[in-house]
């Protein structure tokens, strides 16, 4: 089969570092499904990109489809042909449609009878003939954070288009985008060798850029910019004393901000490291994507690293402009923290009635009144230590909105205002507290270091979810303007990862109740927080590789305590694969059927009559007996083993007992036997889910 290599370069104005990475993923995406659609077999797609190229390149791509034979199925025989055997309109329709004369329309068996069928075969196409238009939609389609017009052209894209490479082999694929045609050209770094350079390969193309002072290999590229950073350092220090802070966003950031790095060192004054580190960090990092400098005990020194996108003839010259630049930002930075020192956090707080957290639902200042009461109710719930500092912690958790650090750096949120209690004398965990109380910021982020933050952030995201919910701002398709869906991940991520066994309907209501009369709140609000939460918390454990079926077991009966609810999956989880575990949960299912609607009742062992139902009544006595203190101790695998002593006798039971016997007494009896073992077993979780979807 001959193959071929495919490069596609979309040259342009310099991208945003923040859109190249999801476009390249999309990139990929899009050629896999693309060329499995055209049929065409390949090798490893692969993606690169600097800030003024996104490219696309696939390894041995087949030259052409394969012929192949398309059959379709028509109407019946029946239908098809009258009575003299001459065809109806539903056939000669079926033949026009499809594209063949009726008189090639075949026959063939089905299970519903005899079919005609349309038979065609279909000639491969070249690769090079169905590669134009698919690349030409892949740029059409690349979705961006933002994208415009520019000039006249009609495409919605992140930056201008400038120019077009597409190669198959060293043929050139026809793809036109804007009046702009694709070539077999490629240009280098804009200053450095911005002359047009002729490719014949993915090979040649990624060596020419090479040679061009352009790495369009995004996994180079940030190996490069660690390395100079890391030189620079080494450089600008004797020894061995100073090492860079290789943040991985940064370097992420940086990485697609340079087509090839160049780090330089330069320092500022020590006086500057009277800030706090965080600050310190931020301003560089946030503000002039600078690497920060610390010793070998991980303390700041007056050092960081600039990466530029261009060769340094004149270090000091280099270093100086950066210097100057961040010298301002720090001025700023110092003047800020001054100004802020003057005023206690504690003395910030009546001003939050001036922050309107949410038009319906108040001030900043209720918000932490609210607060403090769900945060001590939790705390006792919990029976946390130091329920005190937990609540003071609470009520000044916001008032750094207030500061000018926070309004120059809105990412030290908390960051700034635990430095601030910290300089105010508060209790170092009410500090901790206050700091850690927005972690973790992300699905999989850090978690606060003490209970006592992650009591503060439980209450903070309940209040903003049950307040939410409460005044209809519900998340819908992309919309979600108050982050409720993170807001419910970090609530289960501090759950789980504090081990935290609480009812989050208990909390629910109680934080629904802390707004008082502010809202009139509709009597499903607490279940439709509920389930937002209980869908968040199936959709995380679904893509850590759970079952969906053991999910919906353990959800379904029980989802009040969260961390229960995950020692049943677990439980459930671990024993799905036993084959007699298996069996028992289809027979599961029929009991679930047959008691739907059954309250249940006392068993009257007078009126069993047959053998099998004596010994199931006796099996369910003997693991019930066995399985209640299991399940009261958590003990789920054991229970779940001990159920499995009832498997012969469920199955003997229904071979042998009509369970709807006429006689009301008798059926009754029997329905509250299959009624007890189903509520034993919904203990633990409705495991005829795990077997098929129950009715």
């Amino acid at each position: 089969m001959d193959t071929n290599d495919l490069v596609f370069e979309r040259g342009t104005e310099e991208i945003p570092a923040g859109y190249i990475g999801p476009a390249l993923e999309y990139m990929a995406s899009y050629m896999g499904r693309e060329l499995a659609g055209l049929g065409l077999s390949h090798g490893r797609i692969r993606t690169m990109g600097t800030p003024r190229r996104l490219t696309v390149a696939v390894a041995e791509l087949q030259a052409r489809q394969a012929d192949r034979r398309e059959e379709f199925v028509g109407p019946s025989c029946k239908a098809g042909f009258d009575e003299q055997g001459n065809p109806t309109r539903a056939a000669l329709g079926f033949a026009r449609s499809r594209g063949v004369e009726v008189e090639e329309l075949q026959v063939r068996q089905t299970e519903k009878g005899e079919y005609l069928v349309a038979v065609r075969e279909v000639k491969g196409q070249p690769a090079l003939a169905l590669l134009g238009p698919v690349l030409a939609t892949m740029i059409e389609t690349i979705p961006f954070p933002k994208s415009m017009r520019w000039g006249d052209t009609q495409l919605a894209f992140a930056r201008p288009l400038q120019w077009l490479l597409a190669l198959y082999g060293k043929q050139v694929i026809d793809v036109r985008v804007e009046g702009i045609r694709a070539g077999n050209r490629s240009r280098g770094h804009r200053f450095m060798a911005p002359d047009w350079f002729t490719v014949e390969g993915v090979e040649e193309y990624v060596q020419g850029l090479r040679d061009r002072f352009v790495e369009v290999e995004v996994d180079s590229r940030r190996a490069m910019v660690e390395e100079t950073v890391r030189q620079a350092v080494s450089e600008r220090l004797d020894n061995s004393d100073g090492q860079p802070i290789l943040d991985p966003a940064l370097v992420d950031t940086v990485t697609n901000l340079v087509e090839m790095p160049w780090g330089v060192c330069g320092g500022f004054d020590e006086r500057f490291l009277r800030l706090p580190r965080e600050v310190l960090v931020t301003s560089m990092r946030e503000h002039q994507k600078y690497f920060p400098v610390s010793d070998q005990e991980g303390n700041l020194l007056p050092l960081f690293v600039a990466v530029n996108n261009t060769g340094i003839k004149d270090r000091a010259m280099a270093a100086s402009g950066h210097e100057r630049v961040l010298r301002a930002r720090l001025e700023d930075a110092l003047f800020f923290f001054n100004e802020d020192r003057k005023t206690r956090l504690a003395e910030l707080r009546p001003r939050l009635s001036g922050i309107v957290f949410q038009r319906k639902l108040g001030t900043m200042a209720e918000k932490a009144e609210r607060m403090e009461k769900l945060a001590g109710f939790l705390a006792s719930v919990l029976m946390v230590d130091n329920r005190d500092q937990v609540v003071r912690a609470a009520g000044l958790a916001k008032t750094d909105l207030l500061t000018e650090m926070v309004g120059e750096f809105p990412s030290l949120q908390g960051i700034i205002g635990g430095e601030y209690a910290r300089l105010d004398g508060e209790d170092p965990l009410v500090a901790l507290a206050i700091r850690d109380h927005y972690k973790p910021v992300r699905a999989g982020g850090e978690l606060p270091g003490e209970p006592a933050a992650a009591v503060v952030g439980l209450a903070d995201r309940l209040d903003t979810l049950v307040g939410c919910f409460a005044i209809g701002e519900k998340p819908t398709g992309n919309k979600d303007s108050f982050g409720l869906r993170r807001q419910a991940i970090g609530l289960i991520s501090l759950i789980r990862g504090f081990n935290f066994s609480l009812s989050l309907r208990d909390s629910v209501e109680k934080g629904l109740a802390g707004y008082g009369d502010t809202i009139e709140a509709a009597p499903a609000v607490v279940d439709e927080v509920l389930a937002f939460i209980r869908l968040r918390f199936e959709n995380e454990l679904s893509a850590t590789g759970y079952d969906s079926g053991v999910i919906e077991a353990a959800t379904s009966v029980g989802f009040d305590d969260l961390c229960d609810c995950l020692l049943r999956i677990k439980a459930l989880h671990r024993i799905r694969e036993q084959e007699i575990f298996r069996i028992l949960s289809g027979s599961f299912r029929r009991v679930r059927n047959i008691t739907k609607g059954v309250v249940g009742g006392e068993v009257r062992e007078e009126l069993l009559q047959e053998a099998a139902e004596k010994e199931l009544y006796q099996s369910v006595q003997a693991v019930r007996d066995q399985a209640l203190p299991l399940i009261g101790d958590q003990a789920y695998d054991q229970a779940l083993e001990a159920f499995l002593r009832m498997k012969e006798p469920v199955d003997r039971f229904f071979d042998e007992v009509m369970v709807m016997a006429e006689e009301e007494a008798l059926r009754t009896n029997r329905l509250n036997l299959l009624a007890i073992l189903r509520d034993l077993v919904m203990r633990v979780g409705d495991i005829s889910r795990m077997h098929g979807e129950a009715d």
